[in-house]
């Protein structure tokens, strides 16, 4: 990737006086993010590599264009082809998290949540939006760990499960669909929750995205109808197939990105060493991840948190 002078990508108006460019540490991603105060005001730059291809840079615009003109991502400021660069309003995020994890205002995060889901899902695909084969994916990145010596048998038996099941039958029609619903997508400003990086969106079908949120979130079956009910405005009484097939297929493919995300970091260990019965589960991660104790930048806890996915896929 050449060297990008970080002003050249932000329109004349925020260039003087010299604006403050910082880089934000968030997102697995190759794409430089980054804070620009400028003029009294925050805005978020984000620079795609130059190697990614223009057809494929503008349509993820197009993608965050139309979801923010929907109110589900923050608005786009200026586009820059040449330097693959966007600028969009900074918004202050007060977290998704307290909000949701609040006995006293729960109840009222599920639906908000379901319903940005659903205004999500209300935009038309755009027609150069690709169907995005996440069953493939698993299978490649599957077949690399093992090649390398470094898949544990649980891991890799998690995978062949949600590869040899059936896919269920989906009645509904395929939808603009984000792909990659987690919490570090999620921003709440006090009054709307906006998704963060649209960069996998595709066509998928409406349940993939909610059980993703609902697997990083550990949902209850509950809680799991109400953000269904949420996003259909109608009661939605029984968890549906194709919605709990994507909850087991999500945590396995997350779990196993993630191992691979940590060999390409640098970790080697001898997946004799991982057993599902040893693995620590999501509900033991996340006190460790909060506490600092377990850090997603290193290989380390990208393994760990990889491994706790699979294991969640087991047991859903």
């Amino acid at each position: 990737m050449s060297v990008v002078n970080l002003e050249d990508c932000l329109p004349d108006e925020l260039r003087t006086p010299s604006p403050t460019i910082t880089r934000i540490a968030a997102g697995l991603s190759g794409a430089g993010v980054y804070r620009v105060e400028a003029d009294a005001h925050a805005y978020v730059l984000k620079v795609s590599s130059d190697s990614e291809p223009v057809a494929d840079w503008q349509r993820k615009l197009h993608v965050q264009q139309l979801a923010a003109a929907a109110g589900v991502a923050p608005r786009v400021i200026h586009a820059d082809e040449a330097r693959r660069a966007i600028v969009t309003a900074f918004v202050v995020d007060l977290g998704f998290p307290p909000y949701y994890g609040n006995p006293h205002t729960h109840a009222a995060a599920v639906a908000a949540l379901g319903q940005t889901l659903r205004r999500a899902h209300d935009l038309p695909p755009p027609a150069e939006l690709a169907t995005r084969d996440a069953r493939q994916l698993i299978t490649i990145i599957t077949d690399g760990l093992a090649a390398a010596a470094v898949l544990p048998a649980f891991v890799r038996d998690a995978n062949q499960r949600v590869l040899d099941e059936a896919l269920p039958a989906h009645d509904r029609a395929p939808v603009l669909s984000h792909n990659d619903v987690n919490p570090t997508n999620l921003i709440y400003d006090g009054q709307r929750i906006l998704l963060l990086d649209w960069d996998m969106a595709g066509v998928n079908d409406e349940s993939y995205d909610l059980a993703a949120i609902a697997v990083f979130l550990r949902m209850d079956e509950p809680t799991c109808l109400a953000l269904l009910s949420a996003h259909d405005a109608a009661p939605v009484t029984s968890l549906p197939a194709r919605f709990m097939y994507n909850r087991r297929f999500i945590a396995a493919m997350c779990g196993t990105v993630f191992l691979h995300l940590a060999r390409a970091a640098g970790h080697h260990r001898s997946p004799a060493h991982d057993t599902l019965e040893s693995t620590p589960s999501l509900a033991e991660i996340y006190p460790k991840m909060s506490s600092g104790t377990l850090d997603l930048a290193t290989a380390d806890g990208r393994w760990q948190f990889g491994l706790a996915l699979v294991k969640e896929s087991t047991l859903l």
